[in-house]
């Protein structure tokens, strides 16, 4: 289960959300425990982001990320917690690229393709799709390492 802490502060102390990828970060090989709620919370983070990287965060986007968490994760996330984790103070300690760069190696490629056809999902569901998104699906794509061949379905 993912437990998202309330307001926009994350102590060290009360991270969970966050506490696989900011270990991952400090150099620590997760367990197969821990790889599978990276995969979640990396999702998370991702998609959260997303919903808000136009500035303009479209409710039928965050319902979106919603529906993609539960259908990928099985996890219930209020869209409250979604704007929460959208908003965390996380991306002022460094950018969520840098961070996706630092655990892309700890994602079989299937997790990574799977987290960007959800970030495409989310930019594509409110229709107007904005150069910021386009943007930040590139930087996304980038920072997990995910090739043109496997983003393709054509293997990695």
């Amino acid at each position: 289960m993912i437990f998202l802490p309330k307001g926009n502060v994350l102590p060290e102390y009360q991270i969970r959300v966050y506490g696989n990828v900011l270990r991952i970060f400090g150099g620590a090989e997760p367990s197969p425990e821990q790889r599978r709620e990276l995969v979640k919370e990396v999702l998370l983070m991702t998609l959260a982001r997303a919903s808000s990287s136009d500035s303009n965060t479209n409710p039928v986007e965050v319902d979106t990320v919603q529906q993609v968490l539960k259908e990928v994760t099985g996890d219930d996330i209020s869209a409250a917690d979604i704007r929460v984790a959208a908003a965390s103070e996380i991306f002022e300690r460094a950018p969520l690229e840098k961070y996706l760069g630092s655990v892309a190696s700890s994602l079989s490629s299937q997790d990574r393709v799977t987290i960007a056809q959800s970030l495409a999902r989310v930019i594509k569901s409110d229709v107007a799709i904005s150069p910021q998104e386009v943007d930040f699906f590139n930087k996304v794509v980038g920072a997990l390492e995910i090739t043109a061949a496997e983003l393709a379905g054509l293997g990695s």
